[in-house]
């Protein structure tokens, strides 16, 4: 699910920001890079999760921080996900983004994003996004990507949209969050509508 939402980083002591500036970024874009994620950053996705905004914004509940050593650890074993950080030229980690579900047989993968609040409004969400899709249509032989998220969460939908994905349709009352079914918004990417985008593609960073 898409969650255009997250948390200051106040939380992240200053040793943890020298680890994060210095880490490997495996794929690059025009303001952004991606890390893979690791067992080392559990603390910030365990942060970022449980903060009171996200809780109410996208639906999730916190997990605890050994709940996500043990996630981190199954996902990373997992073919079928990866999942990265969002980080700043500098080093710094503004996010979270995931390709999961991925079906190489059909071709088919779902793109997951968390942004922190102080990263939202700058584009990064949409750089965030361009990335992994550049990533999943350059590199993997994927067809077609999907995203889903609240009808009512407006700066996803956006974000999602400048990004080149098309509103399919509503998934009606797939959520259930707070004693309430929620509508999802389905959106979709098809290769040949991202080879025929006319933008920098993120080798070209």
């Amino acid at each position: 699910m898409i969650e255009d939402t997250g948390i200051e980083d106040a939380g992240i002591v200053g040793d943890e920001r020298d680890a994060e500036a210095g880490r490997e970024v495996s794929w690059r874009a025009r303001s952004v890079g991606l890390a893979a994620v690791d067992l080392d950053d559990a603390g910030l996705l365990h942060a970022w999760r449980s903060d009171p905004v996200v809780t109410y914004e996208v639906g999730i509940w916190p997990r605890s921080l050994t709940a996500m050593r043990e996630r981190i650890e199954h996902d990373s074993d997992n073919d079928d996900r990866d999942d990265f950080l969002v980080l700043l030229p500098d080093g710094t980690p503004i996010g979270h983004i995931a390709l999961s579900d991925q079906n190489i047989v059909n071709g088919t993968a779902q793109i997951e994003l968390m942004l922190a609040p102080e990263a939202r409004g700058l584009g990064h969400g949409t750089a965030a996004v361009d990335a992994l899709v550049d990533l999943a249509f350059g590199e993997l032989p994927l067809y077609r990507l999907t995203a889903e998220t609240h009808t009512d969460n407006a700066p996803a939908l956006a974000v999602l949209v400048k990004a080149g994905f098309v509103h399919e349709g509503v998934s009606r009352a797939a959520c259930l969050h707070r004693g309430r079914r929620h509508d999802l918004a389905v959106l979709s990417l098809l290769r040949p509508e991202w080879a025929a985008m006319d933008r920098p593609r993120a080798w070209d960073a």
